[in-house]
């Protein structure tokens, strides 16, 4: 019994562009412009999902997927980083971001770890490859990330090695545990 798991990673908003640890900011008029450019390019699914974000619910509608809000594939939680940019938080912080991005078990932030992100994906992966069909989930990079990272069997470290760009696909297809993936490609209008 195959399962085919497609991560769409929403639209840019504004978070995106200045760097900031997501807001839960809506999509930028841009990124509103490319989904709905992009809708109804993708193949139907049993069942589909959205990050409980802003900015992937928004997504999933301009898509045109009745998707349904699912808390264990919201992005990694960032605790008092949260709407702040990556600069900010650099300056007065540089160790505290140098742990982050070099330990995957810092979470300083008061947030979420990146293995704790890593096993709430996994764990929602592997409830997924219980059912065969297509599952279409609208999600935050970082849970892209996660995604592959568990699908290969990778350390966690190699998280920081994968670059999701918006609006891209990357699709999981797999049975017995065991899951091959496709990375990032643009969803068109076959």
């Amino acid at each position: 019994m195959t399962t085919r798991v497609m991560l769409v990673s929403p639209a840019a908003g504004d978070a995106q562009r200045e760097v900031r640890f997501d807001d839960d900011g809506p999509l930028s008029e841009a990124g509103l412009r490319r989904v709905r450019e992009v809708a109804g390019a993708l193949p139907a699914a049993s069942r589909t999902f959205a990050s409980p974000s802003a900015r992937c619910r928004n997504t999933a509608g301009e898509l045109g997927l009745p998707a349904r809000a699912a808390p264990e594939l919201a992005g990694c939680a960032m605790g008092a980083w949260r709407g702040r940019t990556l600069a900010e938080v650099a300056d007065a912080e540089p160790l505290a971001v140098s742990a982050w991005l070099s330990d995957p078990d810092f979470a300083g932030h008061g947030g979420e770890s990146l293995r704790q992100l890593c096993d709430r994906v996994g764990t929602w992966l592997t409830r997924m490859a219980l059912d065969a069909g297509r599952v279409l989930a609208v999600v935050e990079p970082d849970v892209v990330r996660a995604a592959a990272v568990c699908a290969l069997g990778v350390p966690v470290e190699a998280f920081w090695r994968l670059d999701v760009p918006p609006l891209t696909v990357t699709e999981l297809s797999g049975r017995g545990g065991r899951w091959n993936l496709g990375l990032g490609r643009a969803p068109d209008r076959r």
